[in-house]
């Protein structure tokens, strides 16, 4: 056999050993994925899936009759639910409520973190002292705050002599602010940690080029800060919008959703039909429209990123 033939022979069978050797390291990559995909499967992909078909069900807890299916009938009734309509309005109020004051804040502070202060370890670690703090502890902490009787709050207000206070948790007018105050306080700190990782991804040398250039400091901002950190921003914001909107211990805490359903929350409404009034297929149709919501979304963001990584 001369080596011509040989070699022509072996290139006959090397896409065979090839498309082997394929098969095979593609098997050994889902095997070392597959410890990370099985609790994914059963802590998320499970239960939604789960939710999803208990919303075509009449579920409800205390039963002795076994469930039924009754198709779309939860989604039709949710259609005429006006008090799901106005928890969902009130939701959508504290998820913009609470995701623009706090990126504007952080952005601020994150800003003030970056420059050349002394101590500026020390104000970095306290600045994450809320993101460290349980939900359900902010929530005690902030009730402790607005109580109309010995609370901080009111007892500066007198102090000033600018009035007796309020009872700030229970007031129809006062309550939503409020609590909004506390999501902005509460959810702070991780915004701001997200920026400032880009702010110092920003080139030095950039600023100074600008500086060099006459551009003052909103100027470099501008033109400078902003496109560096635009694509952290944008993340953040969107994520802090879902994370806002999906909110649930911390208003329970403070307000249980009132008062006179001010409060309530999409997910608080859910929670209370499902383990209040026991309708768990009415909650799952619920808890569906909101995945869906959220999932809209969430693509218009990415949509919105793919586009404007094409432009870039």
């Amino acid at each position: 056999m001369t080596l011509a033939t040989a070699t022509e022979r072996s290139g006959r069978k090397s896409p065979q050993g090839g498309r082997s050797q394929g098969r095979g390291r593609d098997g050994a990559t889902w095997f070392l994925v597959l410890p990370a995909l099985i609790p994914i499967l059963i802590l998320s992909v499970g239960p939604l899936v789960y939710g999803i078909l208990l919303a075509f069900t009449d579920a409800q807890s205390g039963r002795t009759r076994s469930t039924q299916w009754i198709g779309a009938l939860n989604f039709q009734d949710l259609l005429h639910d006006t008090l799901f309509w106005d928890s969902f309005r009130i939701g959508l109020l504290w998820a913009v409520g609470v995701t623009v004051p706090q990126f504007v804040l952080a952005l601020g502070l994150a800003l003030l973190l970056n420059a050349n202060l002394r101590m500026r370890w020390l104000a970095r670690a306290l600045a994450i002292i809320p993101w460290a703090m349980p939900e359900v502890v902010v929530g005690i902490m902030w009730r402790l705050v607005y109580n109309p009787d010995a609370g901080i709050l009111n007892e500066t207000i007198r102090d000033l002599g600018l009035g007796d206070g309020r009872d700030w948790l229970t007031g129809l007018a006062t309550a939503l602010p409020a609590v909004i105050v506390v999501g902005v306080w509460a959810g702070m700190p991780q915004t701001t940690v997200a920026l400032l990782a880009g702010l110092q991804n920003t080139p030095h040398e950039l600023h100074e080029a600008a500086a060099l250039d006459g551009a003052g400091a909103w100027r470099r901002f501008r033109t400078v800060t902003w496109p560096a950190i635009r694509p952290v921003a944008l993340a953040i914001s969107a994520l802090n919008f879902i994370w806002n909107f999906n909110s649930f211990a911390l208003v329970y805490v403070l307000t249980s959703g009132g008062p006179g359903g001010r409060t309530r929350l999409p997910m608080l409404f859910a929670y209370e039909e499902a383990f209040r009034y026991g309708q768990f297929g009415y909650a799952a149709a619920m808890g569906c429209v909101m995945v869906a919501v959220i999932s809209v979304l969430l693509a218009f963001y990415l949509v919105g990123r793919l586009r404007g990584g094409e432009d870039a």
